[in-house]
């Protein structure tokens, strides 16, 4: 194919995706009760609502008027959008032909009384991604609106997927957690309690939905005019406004349902379903009254694979970031941010190079997190042929590039509308039994890695290896094995990857847009490798104003994202391009930490100007303390703490029981993501600035920072992921943390986390199958969150007996022996003396403060004895050492 027909079948499928994408539009115009003429909506109530009859009389009532309210808001919004009506606006009908009926408008408002082909896509589509079959979606097209939470659609407030998972149809009925009907913030994605919050006046409720219509409006003003050209480019913009603006939008109100999935996350599926429906039938030329008439017959349609899923999947991530040479640790933090950024850039290409290829709009991309995608195509040989090539332009990259350390997998399972069923009682769930395939098909994709072993006639690996090297550079001083290209500095040569990882770290604390071309845009912020064929720059922010408009006209901007952090807890994260959640917070050189230098807190480590990213032998230093003798008080040392989400695998594949559906599967991956990648740089942002992140995002996080915060925080991560998820307890992570000193190689760093997660994970007293997780390890010690947060109250108390009482630091020091006769005390019964031991020691440590009086020695031996041996020995056994060491090096110089 051309590239000009290309881009004419992108435009088109993009058209296609935005009116499904608008579909129910009106459902949002209608609740915010937008101010109509009162003739136009009866007479859109006439084209585009279905009528009922009236047992009364023959005067009947037209049900779906938000399919009305969809045609006029649309109207409301025109003029921010793409040219709706010019001659050629295929495959819709053009505004002035007599395919009028065909139009862009016709096929978003009519899903509940579709007619022409095209608006019997969207219909089907819409259908689809609820889970719905024939005679289920027919029950909830003659439904009157109303919730399963009694409720209308004004009241109504949507649920939380998280309350449900793992909950039996019981336990269905009385959900305690709401989203509060707000912009998308790193406050409004935590569920708020229904009482209190949920009421039942109607006014009210339709003016807090008109405040969020106003902002919706006006967040539309920001979308660059010079975009609107370029469709697939503007739509990626609008996707993010619109999912800014009704994240927390209930989808669905009638037929008794839960409203527990968003309208963004229904309206992307339907996109997605819509664009792939429309290009199998294009692509196979039926678009003809046959093919109308099977789309609404719904019989031999539905069973027929017209869908293909493509999973991608990038394995090495690990690997790519920890690799090390002799330069790795003198550039350790600025490597780390830039390699992990990277890996979040090569993970988005994929997914972009897999769109471009086959001419599909972003929206059609439906899981996007922690290097998986998942993208809804058509099921054509076109299409399989074009995903093959791109497979293998990928494997050649990164064998090119990483030497086979990392890479992109793709896989890809068909699927027809009857594979997306929800069960019918008393039967198995057609679209679980999908999820599992899924699944099995993205295992055996990550066992093929580059397919080095698939084809008899690909060329031998790397055979050309040694002729890069040139006999000056000679090796990469970063990774340790790549041939060096680029000169550093004056005794440092390092690869051009090395280089692009480099300027990545050092870009991104400057920058907060990044453009993808496809021919060099040649600014100093661009990279030298283009990742798959595609050039990458880091604009500066003024660049949304347009001034890269040419670019966008001409095509060869194909995408802009806006990874710019939050500016407040409640602010909407809308900034005029399409946002990639991609967690870019970084510990700076602020004027507090200046003004901590010249106290000699950072002494023999590097300067740093205001402004300049920290070292991680920076924020080694972070948690000490300045003593009133002048001296800074506490160990330099840094933790590293890595977990993920337990048993995530069978939460999407079984959690949310036979209900689940297409739109929920894409609505908890977005939620789960949307906790690393936008609360937690929140977090680190306001409450523990040191902390470095290395990656987060998925399920899954690791962070670098001060060793005792880094502690503190896998606490308050604990308890803010239990608000988060409804304080469901089916729900939860496991995390390792694993303290050391500076200047550990990073490869190291990367192991030891790793080893700490996996005892973590393996933290199984009660031998119960299978492992209950839900654990975290620090000191090498494994536990449940639950006495991770008693034992943090443990030392703090602890600190304060040491303040009261001047406790030595030999005193506590010999509490560790203590522990180990008392963890010991099956193995050699003669350890019980542990007691005797240490009430013998308290006495000795009290009877040295000559300040005290037998009565007062008394006292604090009971207080000792009950703080120490009784809740903290006896209560947690060898745990209790957590808190010991945290004390201990809290105390040194």
């Amino acid at each position: 194919m051309q590239e000009h027909e290309k881009r004419k079948l992108l435009d088109q499928s993009s058209r296609i995706a935005l009116s499904a994408f608008l579909h129910d539009l009106g459902k949002f115009a209608e609740r915010a009760r937008i101010p109509v003429n009162q003739e136009i909506l009866d007479a859109n109530k006439q084209l585009y609502c279905p009528h009922r009859k009236n047992h009364i009389d023959d005067k009947g009532w037209f049900s779906h008027v938000h399919a009305a309210y969809t045609g006029l808001a649309m109207d409301l919004i025109e003029e921010f959008m793409p040219e709706l009506k010019g001659a050629d606006f295929a495959p819709f009908g053009s505004w002035k032909s007599k395919q009028a009926d065909d139009s862009f408008i016709n096929a978003a408002a009519k899903h509940h009384k579709p007619e022409t082909f095209l608006q019997w896509i969207i219909a089907t589509a819409d259908r689809v991604a609820s889970g719905f079959d024939r005679e289920e979606f027919e029950r909830y097209n003659e439904a009157e609106e109303g919730t399963s939470t009694g409720k209308n659609h004004y009241t109504a407030r949507q649920l939380t997927l998280f309350e449900q998972i793992n909950k039996t149809e019981l336990d269905k009925h009385d959900f305690v957690y709401r989203y509060s009907l707000k912009p998308l913030s790193p406050e409004s994605i935590f569920p708020v309690k229904a009482a209190g919050y949920e009421h039942n006046d109607k006014e009210k409720a339709q003016a807090e939905y008109n405040q969020l219509w106003q902002g919706f409006t006006q967040a539309l003003t920001k979308l660059p005019k010079s975009h609107r050209n370029n469709w697939s480019l503007w739509l990626d913009h609008f996707e993010t406004v619109w999912g800014v603006y009704t994240q927390a939008i209930p989808s669905a109100t009638a037929f008794n349902v839960r409203p527990d999935v968003s309208l963004y996350d229904h309206s992307r599926v339907t996109a997605a379903l819509a664009t792939a429906l429309w290009r199998y039938h294009h692509e196979n030329n039926r678009t003809d009254e046959a093919a109308t008439k099977s789309l609404r017959d719904q019989k031999m349609s539905w069973t027929e694979a017209k869908f293909l899923l493509i999973q991608g999947d990038f394995f090495g991530i690990q690997d790519f970031i920890f690799a090390s040479g002799g330069e790795t640790n003198k550039r350790a933090a600025k490597l780390l941010r830039g390699r992990s950024f990277y890996v979040s850039l090569l993970s988005e290409c994929a997914a972009l190079k897999v769109l471009d290829a086959l001419a599909l709009p972003s929206t059609s991309q439906v899981i996007n997190a922690a290097g998986k995608f998942m993208i809804v195509a058509p099921k054509t040989s076109a299409t399989i042929e074009t995903l093959q090539q791109v497979q293998q332009e990928l494997n050649d990259w990164f064998l090119q590039h990483s030497w086979g350390q990392a890479g992109v997998g793709l896989a890809w399972t068909d699927a027809s509308c009857n594979d997306f069923c929800r069960a019918k009682p008393g039967e198995s769930s057609p679209y679980k039994a999908l999820i599992t395939k899924l699944f099995d098909q993205l295992e055996t994709a990550k066992n093929q890695r580059l397919n080095l072993c698939g084809d008899a006639a690909a060329p031998i690996v790397f055979k050309d290896f040694l002729d890069r090297f040139d006999k000056d550079n000679g090796v990469c001083k970063i990774d340790g094995k790549s041939p060096a290209s680029e000169q550093l500095d004056q005794e440092t040569s390092i690869s051009r990857l090395a280089w692009d990882q480099l300027k990545t770290g050092e870009w991104l604390t400057r920058r907060e847009r990044i453009l993808i071309t496809r021919q060099s845009l040649n600014m100093a912020s661009t990279l030298k490798i283009p990742v798959f064929g595609y050039h990458i720059s880091f604009a500066e922010h003024e660049d949304i104003q347009g001034k890269f408009g040419e670019q966008a006209k001409n095509g060869n901007l194909l995408r802009a994202w806006d990874f710019s952090l939050p500016k407040s807890a409640d602010g909407a994260l809308w900034n005029g391009y399409a946002r990639r959640t991609i967690n870019a917070y970084v510990p700076k050189f602020d004027d507090k930490a200046q003004a901590e230098a010249l106290l000699g807190k950072y002494a023999g480590e590097d300067k740093l100007d205001l402004g300049d990213a920290k070292t991680l032998n920076h924020i080694a230093c972070e948690d000490q303390i300045l003593q009133e003798n002048h001296r800074w008080q506490g160990i330099t040392a840094l933790s590293t703490l890595k977990g993920d989400v337990d048993n995530l695998g069978m939460i999407f594949q079984s959690g949310l029981g036979d209900d689940t559906s297409f739109s929920k599967t894409a609505a908890l991956s977005r939620q789960i993501n949307a906790f690393f990648t936008i609360y937690l740089p929140w977090l680190c942002q306001t409450e523990y600035d040191n902390c470095y992140t290395v990656f987060a995002g998925g399920d899954d996080f690791f962070l670098i920072g001060p060793w005792l915060s880094q502690i503190n925080l896998g606490g308050k991560m604990r308890q803010a992921f239990q608000e988060y998820v409804a304080h469901n307890p089916e729900v939860h992570f496991s995390a390792g943390i694993s303290t050391t000193k500076p200047g550990l190689p990073i490869n190291q760093l990367g192991e030891m986390a790793e080893d700490a997660l996996e005892r973590a994970k393996a933290h199984n007293p009660g031998q119960v199958a299978p492992s209950p997780k839900n654990a975290v390890n620090c000191f090498n010690q494994a536990m449940v969150w639950e006495d991770f947060s008693a034992l943090a109250t443990r030392r703090k108390r602890l600190q304060e007996l040491s303040e009261d009482m001047d406790l030595s630091t030999g005193y506590v020091y010999g509490l560790l022996n203590l522990i180990d006769m008392a963890e010991k005390v099956d193995e050699k019964p003669e350890n019980a003396i542990w007691h005797s031991y240490f009430a013998y020691r308290t006495v000795r440590m009290l009877e040295r403060n000559k300040h005290l009086d037998k009565e007062q020695r008394k006292r604090r031996q009971a207080v000792l004895a009950e703080e120490i041996a009784n809740a903290g020995i006896i209560r947690h056994g060898s745990n209790y050492r957590v808190a010991l060491f945290c004390h201990l090096y809290q105390q040194r110089d």
